[in-house]
């Protein structure tokens, strides 16, 4: 929300929910990117949420 447009790395993203010490799945960002889209009701109002191909997840305000 900081840093709208911004394109955020799967790394980076869970780097920054569970830190640097615990090791999961890059993917689990994606799990949860999924998530999200279906609570804030993407379908419907439009996505503010952007994937972008090879780099990460960027927030559209």
């Amino acid at each position: 929300m900081q840093h709208p447009g911004r394109v955020f790395s799967r790394e980076q993203l869970l780097d920054a929910v569970w830190g640097s010490d615990v090791y999961v799945e890059a993917r689990t960002v994606d799990v949860h990117v999924g998530r999200l889209r279906k609570a804030l009701g993407a379908h419907e109002r439009g996505d503010p949420i952007r994937t972008v191909r090879a780099a990460g997840y960027s927030l559209d305000t």
